[in-house]
Protein backbone atom coordinates (compact mmCIF):
# COMPACT_ATOMS: atom_id res chain seq x y z
CA UNK A 1 0.00 0.00 0.00
CA UNK A 2 0.72 3.17 -0.59
CA UNK A 3 1.29 5.03 2.73
CA UNK A 4 2.00 8.69 1.65
CA UNK A 5 -1.35 10.61 2.57
CA UNK A 6 -3.55 7.80 3.60
CA UNK A 7 -6.06 7.96 6.48
CA UNK A 8 -5.02 5.73 9.47
CA UNK A 9 -6.88 5.15 12.18
CA UNK A 10 -5.34 3.84 15.43
CA UNK A 11 -7.11 2.89 18.37
CA UNK A 12 -5.70 2.80 22.06
CA UNK A 13 -3.59 5.55 20.14
CA UNK A 14 -2.70 7.51 23.34
CA UNK A 15 -0.49 5.44 24.59
CA UNK A 16 1.94 2.29 24.48
CA UNK A 17 1.73 0.17 20.95
CA UNK A 18 -0.97 2.75 19.67
CA UNK A 19 0.98 5.87 20.09
CA UNK A 20 4.27 4.52 18.87
CA UNK A 21 2.42 3.02 15.95
CA UNK A 22 0.30 6.37 15.14
CA UNK A 23 3.25 8.60 14.79
CA UNK A 24 5.44 5.73 13.18
CA UNK A 25 2.48 5.53 10.20
CA UNK A 26 2.48 9.36 10.87
CA UNK A 27 6.05 10.39 9.87
CA UNK A 28 5.56 7.96 6.69
CA UNK A 29 2.66 10.56 5.64
CA UNK A 30 -0.33 9.09 6.64
CA UNK A 31 -2.99 10.96 7.85
CA UNK A 32 -3.44 9.76 11.28
CA UNK A 33 -6.51 9.76 13.92
CA UNK A 34 -5.77 8.51 17.14
CA UNK A 35 -8.82 7.14 19.30
CA UNK A 36 -8.61 6.53 22.93
CA UNK A 37 -11.13 6.54 25.70
CA UNK A 38 -9.12 9.26 27.24
CA UNK A 39 -9.68 12.38 25.01
CA UNK A 40 -6.78 13.90 26.93
CA UNK A 41 -4.31 11.39 25.92
CA UNK A 42 -5.63 10.88 22.50
CA UNK A 43 -4.95 14.68 21.80
CA UNK A 44 -1.43 15.04 23.51
CA UNK A 45 -0.36 11.67 21.36
CA UNK A 46 -2.07 13.44 18.14
CA UNK A 47 -0.08 16.88 18.93
CA UNK A 48 2.82 15.47 18.74
CA UNK A 49 2.75 15.12 14.91
CA UNK A 50 0.06 17.14 14.17
CA UNK A 51 -2.87 14.35 13.98
CA UNK A 52 -6.02 14.18 15.65
CA UNK A 53 -7.44 13.12 18.38
CA UNK A 54 -10.38 11.76 19.01
CA UNK A 55 -12.17 9.94 21.85
CA UNK A 56 -14.03 6.22 21.70
CA UNK A 57 -15.03 4.05 23.55
CA UNK A 58 -14.17 0.79 21.10
CA UNK A 59 -16.54 -1.56 23.29
CA UNK A 60 -19.63 0.95 22.10
CA UNK A 61 -21.26 0.85 18.50
CA UNK A 62 -22.61 4.61 19.07
CA UNK A 63 -19.01 5.89 19.96
CA UNK A 64 -17.28 4.00 17.19
CA UNK A 65 -19.43 5.17 14.70
CA UNK A 66 -19.11 8.76 15.83
CA UNK A 67 -15.28 8.37 16.23
CA UNK A 68 -14.64 7.03 12.85
CA UNK A 69 -17.18 9.23 10.95
CA UNK A 70 -14.98 12.49 12.85
CA UNK A 71 -12.18 11.04 11.29
CA UNK A 72 -13.43 10.84 7.71
CA UNK A 73 -14.60 13.96 7.56
CA UNK A 74 -11.47 15.50 8.55
CA UNK A 75 -8.94 12.93 6.87
CA UNK A 76 -11.34 10.91 4.06
CA UNK A 77 -12.08 7.19 4.04
CA UNK A 78 -10.19 5.10 6.51
CA UNK A 79 -7.44 2.78 4.39
CA UNK A 80 -5.65 1.76 7.66
CA UNK A 81 -7.11 0.66 11.13
CA UNK A 82 -4.43 -0.44 13.74
CA UNK A 83 -6.64 -1.79 16.48
CA UNK A 84 -4.56 -1.14 19.83
CA UNK A 85 -7.46 -0.31 22.41
CA UNK A 86 -7.18 -2.57 25.26
CA UNK A 87 -7.06 -3.92 28.54
CA UNK A 88 -5.04 -6.69 30.84
CA UNK A 89 -6.98 -7.21 33.80
CA UNK A 90 -5.61 -10.34 36.09
CA UNK A 91 -8.14 -12.49 37.91
CA UNK A 92 -7.95 -16.46 38.81
CA UNK A 93 -11.01 -18.20 38.26
CA UNK A 94 -11.59 -19.22 42.00
CA UNK A 95 -9.49 -16.72 43.85
CA UNK A 96 -9.49 -16.19 48.10
CA UNK A 97 -12.67 -14.37 47.68
CA UNK A 98 -14.34 -17.06 45.59
CA UNK A 99 -14.85 -17.21 41.75
CA UNK A 100 -13.84 -14.60 39.11
CA UNK A 101 -16.83 -11.92 39.39
CA UNK A 102 -18.61 -12.77 35.74
CA UNK A 103 -18.65 -8.94 35.03
CA UNK A 104 -14.96 -9.03 34.94
CA UNK A 105 -14.56 -11.73 32.87
CA UNK A 106 -16.86 -9.96 30.34
CA UNK A 107 -15.41 -6.37 30.87
CA UNK A 108 -11.69 -8.02 29.06
CA UNK A 109 -13.46 -10.00 26.62
CA UNK A 110 -16.09 -6.81 26.10
CA UNK A 111 -12.99 -4.35 25.51
CA UNK A 112 -10.34 -6.46 23.51
CA UNK A 113 -12.63 -8.76 21.56
CA UNK A 114 -15.80 -6.69 21.08
CA UNK A 115 -14.03 -3.29 21.00
CA UNK A 116 -12.07 -4.56 18.31
CA UNK A 117 -14.27 -6.79 16.38
CA UNK A 118 -16.37 -3.33 16.57
CA UNK A 119 -13.94 -0.94 15.03
CA UNK A 120 -12.98 -3.89 12.65
CA UNK A 121 -16.36 -3.73 10.97
CA UNK A 122 -16.57 -0.14 10.94
CA UNK A 123 -13.52 0.33 8.98
CA UNK A 124 -14.31 -2.51 7.04
CA UNK A 125 -17.72 -1.09 5.65
CA UNK A 126 -16.12 1.94 5.20
CA UNK A 127 -12.75 0.57 2.97
CA UNK A 128 -15.43 -1.90 1.05
CA UNK A 129 -16.84 1.57 -0.55
CA UNK A 130 -13.20 3.44 -1.11
CA UNK A 131 -12.26 3.73 -4.33
CA UNK A 132 -9.62 0.50 -5.32
CA UNK A 133 -5.73 1.14 -5.70
CA UNK A 134 -3.35 -1.30 -6.73
CA UNK A 135 -4.11 -4.63 -7.45
CA UNK A 136 -7.68 -3.77 -6.13
CA UNK A 137 -6.46 -3.00 -2.44
CA UNK A 138 -8.57 -0.89 -0.65
CA UNK A 139 -7.42 -1.24 2.91
CA UNK A 140 -5.78 -3.47 6.08
CA UNK A 141 -7.29 -4.19 9.21
CA UNK A 142 -4.20 -4.58 11.85
CA UNK A 143 -5.69 -6.05 15.35
CA UNK A 144 -3.77 -6.69 18.24
CA UNK A 145 -3.80 -10.23 20.12
CA UNK A 146 -1.19 -11.58 22.63
CA UNK A 147 1.29 -14.42 23.07
CA UNK A 148 -1.15 -15.15 25.56
CA UNK A 149 -3.66 -16.35 23.21
CA UNK A 150 -1.69 -19.68 22.78
CA UNK A 151 0.17 -19.73 26.50
CA UNK A 152 -2.40 -17.74 28.69
CA UNK A 153 -0.84 -18.31 32.44
CA UNK A 154 -2.57 -18.62 35.45
CA UNK A 155 -4.58 -15.58 36.69
CA UNK A 156 -5.31 -14.67 32.57
CA UNK A 157 -8.50 -16.94 31.65
CA UNK A 158 -10.57 -13.37 30.70
CA UNK A 159 -7.31 -11.61 28.88
CA UNK A 160 -6.23 -15.32 26.84
CA UNK A 161 -9.92 -15.80 26.28
CA UNK A 162 -10.60 -12.30 24.75
CA UNK A 163 -7.14 -12.79 22.55
CA UNK A 164 -7.73 -15.74 20.89
CA UNK A 165 -10.67 -14.67 20.19
CA UNK A 166 -8.99 -11.95 18.45
CA UNK A 167 -6.78 -14.77 16.72
CA UNK A 168 -9.84 -16.90 15.57
CA UNK A 169 -11.34 -14.20 13.76
CA UNK A 170 -8.37 -13.53 11.81
CA UNK A 171 -8.82 -15.83 9.07
CA UNK A 172 -12.52 -15.14 8.42
CA UNK A 173 -12.82 -12.13 8.22
CA UNK A 174 -9.68 -11.69 5.69
CA UNK A 175 -11.52 -14.42 3.52
CA UNK A 176 -14.50 -12.55 3.66
CA UNK A 177 -13.19 -9.29 3.24
CA UNK A 178 -10.69 -10.35 0.54
CA UNK A 179 -13.52 -9.83 -2.54
CA UNK A 180 -13.29 -5.91 -1.30
CA UNK A 181 -9.72 -5.77 -1.53
CA UNK A 182 -9.24 -5.60 2.41
CA UNK A 183 -6.60 -7.46 4.15
CA UNK A 184 -7.07 -8.59 8.12
CA UNK A 185 -3.91 -9.43 9.76
CA UNK A 186 -3.52 -10.13 13.20
CA UNK A 187 0.05 -9.37 15.77
CA UNK A 188 0.46 -11.21 18.76
CA UNK A 189 2.96 -9.54 20.72
CA UNK A 190 4.92 -11.19 23.75
CA UNK A 191 6.32 -8.66 26.94
CA UNK A 192 6.75 -5.57 25.85
CA UNK A 193 8.09 -1.72 27.20
CA UNK A 194 3.95 -0.45 27.42
CA UNK A 195 2.56 1.20 30.46
CA UNK A 196 1.22 -1.97 31.92
CA UNK A 197 4.74 -2.73 32.35
CA UNK A 198 5.81 1.04 33.56
CA UNK A 199 3.90 0.26 36.95
CA UNK A 200 6.21 -2.70 37.62
CA UNK A 201 9.20 -2.48 39.64
CA UNK A 202 12.69 -2.00 37.70
CA UNK A 203 13.90 -5.09 38.91
CA UNK A 204 10.67 -6.90 37.92
CA UNK A 205 10.66 -5.39 34.54
CA UNK A 206 14.46 -6.45 34.53
CA UNK A 207 13.33 -9.88 34.99
CA UNK A 208 11.22 -10.24 32.68
CA UNK A 209 13.35 -9.14 30.03
CA UNK A 210 16.05 -11.72 30.99
CA UNK A 211 13.65 -14.26 30.72
CA UNK A 212 13.52 -13.74 26.65
CA UNK A 213 15.20 -16.18 24.79
CA UNK A 214 16.39 -13.38 22.44
CA UNK A 215 17.20 -10.39 22.72
CA UNK A 216 16.83 -10.41 26.13
CA UNK A 217 14.95 -7.99 27.01
CA UNK A 218 11.42 -6.53 26.76
CA UNK A 219 10.17 -5.40 23.36
CA UNK A 220 10.18 -1.74 22.39
CA UNK A 221 6.67 -0.24 20.98
CA UNK A 222 9.22 0.94 17.94
CA UNK A 223 9.52 -2.60 16.76
CA UNK A 224 5.51 -3.13 16.36
CA UNK A 225 5.15 -0.06 14.83
CA UNK A 226 7.97 -1.38 12.44
CA UNK A 227 5.56 -4.05 11.92
CA UNK A 228 2.82 -2.50 10.98
CA UNK A 229 4.71 -0.73 8.53
CA UNK A 230 5.45 -3.80 6.91
CA UNK A 231 2.39 -5.35 7.28
CA UNK A 232 0.89 -2.21 4.99
CA UNK A 233 3.60 -2.81 2.52
CA UNK A 234 3.42 -6.14 2.26
CA UNK A 235 0.05 -6.86 -0.01
CA UNK A 236 0.64 -10.87 0.04
CA UNK A 237 0.66 -10.83 3.91
CA UNK A 238 -3.16 -11.57 4.63
CA UNK A 239 -5.44 -13.75 7.07
CA UNK A 240 -1.81 -14.47 9.42
CA UNK A 241 -1.69 -13.94 13.04
CA UNK A 242 2.12 -12.96 13.20
CA UNK A 243 3.88 -13.27 16.96
CA UNK A 244 5.91 -10.96 18.06
CA UNK A 245 8.09 -12.03 20.69
CA UNK A 246 11.23 -13.21 20.61
CA UNK A 247 10.83 -16.41 20.86
CA UNK A 248 9.60 -16.63 24.05
CA UNK A 249 6.73 -18.90 25.50
CA UNK A 250 5.34 -18.01 28.51
CA UNK A 251 4.91 -20.47 31.46
CA UNK A 252 1.83 -21.07 33.68
CA UNK A 253 2.72 -18.49 36.09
Amino acid sequence: MELHGAAAVITGGGSGLGAATAAHLAALGCKVAVLDINLASAEASAARFGGLGIACDVASGPSGEAAMAQARAAHGPARILVNCAGVGTAGRIVGRDGPLALEAFERVVRINLIGSFNMLRLAAAEMSSADPMEENERGVIINTASIAAYEGQIGQPAYAASKGGVVGMTLPAARELARAGVRVVTIAPGLFHTPMVDGLPAEVQASLGAGIPYPPRLGRPEEYAALVEHILRNRFLNGEVIRLDGALRMPPR
